[in-house]
């Protein structure tokens, strides 16, 4: 099975690798390969589904030199992909859980790889704290510094351990940038967030008659985390962003 962390890079090269170039993602892009992962999507599906949309593509007539665009393209496909690896794993008697269990790869991290992880995002947090406290948002201030604080209680508990347990981990990490993405949502102005939206809506509008309307709000809900965090300068605290 796959690596489970590798999960970005290697939807990104198997599309440039069916696009031909070496084009970077969109921040659209990005953000539904974060709604996938939330969505549990295998990372067998999401490659299997590029792999589908861009030979049904190239069957169709074309204008000389137009390409596929956006990832979003490949959006149905995957989602085709997903329902048929869901549906083999229910017929064969095995979750799509027990699978992942039952072929976990080796840590793809060191000891030291995600302590250094770990304590680099507790920095960035802080020096976020410093400047939300500086521009008089002190409530925001007061959630980053517990944030900071709950990094670095994880480091300090992932340090006396031998092997860390990954799956754990990301878990608790997971659910610290979920709370700290509500905090900057509150303290967030209605125009900034309206500015947000407004971007992703246009940035939707060619391919949302390809995507279910849980794929349109998750997608929505990962970009506007994906802004936030950007706006605010907070890192990334899963363990795929290592």
């Amino acid at each position: 099975m796959e690596n489970y962390f590798n999960y970005f890079t290697e939807i990104e090269e198997r599309y440039q690798q069916c696009r031909g170039t070496r084009t970077l993602l969109s921040p659209l892009d990005w953000a539904l390969i974060e709604s996938w992962k939330e969505a549990q999507v295998p990372l067998a599906a999401v490659l299997a589904g590029i792999e589908r949309a861009f030979q049904k593509y190239r069957k169709r007539a074309r204008p000389v030199g137009r390409q596929v665009n956006s990832l979003a393209y490949c959006a149905q496909e995957v989602l085709r992909a997903a329902e048929e690896a869901q549906l083999a794993a229910v017929q064969g008697g095995v979750s799509p859980s027990q699978q992942a269990t039952e072929a976990s790869p080796p840590s793809p991290f060191s000891p030291e790889e995600i302590r250094d992880f770990l304590q680099r995002n507790r920095e960035l947090v802080e020096r976020a704290r410093r400047k939300a406290v500086e521009q008089g948002q002190q409530v925001l201030g007061d959630d980053l510094g517990s944030a900071a604080d709950a990094l670095r209680d994880i480091a300090t508990q992932e340090s006396g351990k031998p092997a860390a347990n990954l799956e754990e981990l990301e878990g608790r990490l997971a659910a610290l940038e979920e709370k700290l993405t509500a905090s900057l949502t509150r303290a967030s102005s209605l125009e900034l967030l309206a500015g947000f939206r407004n971007e992703v809506e246009r940035s939707m509008v060619p391919y949302r008659r390809k995507m279910s309307a849980a794929q349109i709000d998750s997608l929505q809900r990962q970009f506007l985390k994906k802004c936030l965090l950007e706006h605010y300068e907070i890192p990334r605290l899963s363990l795929f962003y290592l």
